[in-house]
């Protein structure tokens, strides 16, 4: 019996096929000869004999796989607002454009206009910075874990850092606040128990070789039950008298007080700074709902240590990031439109009863095509890391049919949508899917299922 692969016709005739000199037309060349040989090698290694007219197809299943952008955006249905593996906040239109302003030409960075000289990346969001938090000076870094390495390495190398054992979290992708923070040259000097730290364990642990104290934000999980911890405002008397710095590591990025909507417990950045904090840490892309970057504020004198250490170097922004963030703070001078237009804080703030209606829409939209559908209560979360004991009353649209079969089937689609199984039955989330962008949804439903 002839073997089928010594059948396999060559790179060469395949070329030469009307199907695949289409896909010549419409594709880079180079992408085009991978894919056929691609093809050849997958029909050879699962024994497939075809002619050549019907490779078309397989080809172009390699070259999409090739032209598929590796980042791509999806729908967030999952009911997590600001979901770390999907990118956490998405920005306000504002910090788009802004975005697409300095991308598309060249920008006084680092060149000070008044001047005519060079000047600094790090006065950018400065000024806002200070107005928004009380902070008498700021600098911008690349996220809020660089943020502390070089709060402790401008402030504390080769010295001590005081911090509280239930305070050593571990944070996403394994990585741990203890092994962050020693990366800056500090010696960790920890304090009280895992669940119960005092007052005196931070006076006793005080000594001459004593840098800094550092109050670090418990993301990802709440510690209750037989439990004590010691607040900044404790802290600042002694940390004042011996000439000691706290350092807030807030995560979060919490710039306006949420506790009308329910989601109270978390400080802002000026109650860190109003309490006795001398610098304080936070993430850009949280809570602030802006880019991916790590805000420090704090007094001035600090501050200045931070820009001169050589990490500032190693952990700079760029101008997206700092467009993106300039263009978001400025929302945030109007309480009333950052609720309205940094889409996760309008999310998070969404009455219920809204988020049912959105649902009820979509429902009846999706039953018009013949997609069996139902709305249902559900809880979402923050996300990231804030208010983990904290539920968000919501609503989902419930999809009938094989809850993993449809997952799998919406996950691949164009764009993906992704949401989650619950109690059997795959549901879309839509406290954490922007408002505007409902009728794209039901389109990629159907487009998918229907």
């Amino acid at each position: 019996m002839t073997d089928a692969r010594r059948a396999m016709p060559g790179v060469g005739s395949l070329l030469e096929t009307a199907e695949t000199k289409a896909l010549l037309e419409a594709n880079p060349r180079s992408v085009v000869v991978n894919a056929v040989r691609q093809a050849i090698d997958e029909a050879r290694r699962d024994g497939s004999s075809q002619a050549i007219t019907d490779w078309a197809e397989r080809i172009e299943s390699h070259i999409r796989a090739a032209t598929t952008r590796s980042l791509r955006p999806v729908f967030n249905a999952t009911g997590v607002v600001l979901h770390t593996n999907l990118g956490r906040a998405p920005l306000a239109q504002s910090a788009i454009d802004a975005v697409a302003d300095v991308a598309k030409g060249f920008s006084n960075l680092e060149y000070d206009l008044a001047t005519g000289k060079r000047g600094s990346r790090y006065v950018h969001c400065v000024d806002l910075l200070r107005e928004l938090t009380g902070a008498e000076d700021a600098i911008v870094v690349n996220n809020c874990a660089s943020a502390l390495v070089l709060t402790l390495s401008a402030l504390a190398r080769g010295r001590e850092v005081i911090v509280s054992r239930g305070e050593l979290v571990e944070i996403g992708g394994s990585f741990r606040v203890p092994d962050i923070m020693q990366r800056s040259g500090a010696t960790l000097i920890e304090v009280g128990t895992t669940n119960r730290t005092h007052l005196d364990d931070y006076r006793r642990a005080i000594s001459s070789r004593t840098g800094a104290i550092a109050k670090i934000h418990r993301s990802n999980f709440a510690l209750t039950g037989f439990t004590a911890d010691v607040e900044v405002n404790a802290l600042a008397p002694i940390a004042s008298e011996h000439g000691i710095p706290i350092v807030h590591d807030l995560g979060s990025g919490l710039l306006i007080d949420l506790s009308d909507f329910g989601l109270s417990g978390e400080p802002t950045a000026r109650d860190a700074l109003d309490a006795g904090a001398s610098v304080v840490m936070m993430s850009g892309d949280k809570l602030l709902g802006g880019p991916q970057a790590g805000i420090i504020v704090g007094k001035k004198n600090m501050i200045d240590l931070l820009r001169r250490d050589p990490f500032a170097r190693v952990l700079r922004v760029d101008k997206m990031t700092l467009a993106a963030l300039t263009a978001t703070l400025e929302l945030y001078r109007d309480r009333d439109v950052a609720l309205k237009e940094i889409p996760a804080l309008a999310m998070l703030t969404a009455p219920a009863d809204a988020i049912r209606s959105r649902c009820e829409r979509l429902s009846d939209e999706l039953r018009k095509t013949g997609i069996e559908s139902s709305v249902i209560e559900s809880e979402a979360s923050v996300g990231a890391g804030a208010f983990p004991a904290k539920p968000i009353p919501s609503f989902a649209v419930r999809l009938n049919g094989n809850a993993n079969e449809t997952e799998a089937r919406l996950r691949a689609g164009d764009p993906p949508i992704i949401g989650r199984i619950f109690e059997g039955a795959f549901i879309l989330e839509l406290r954490s899917f922007p408002a505007r962008d409902d009728v794209s949804l039901v389109n990629a439903i159907v487009k998918v299922l229907g």
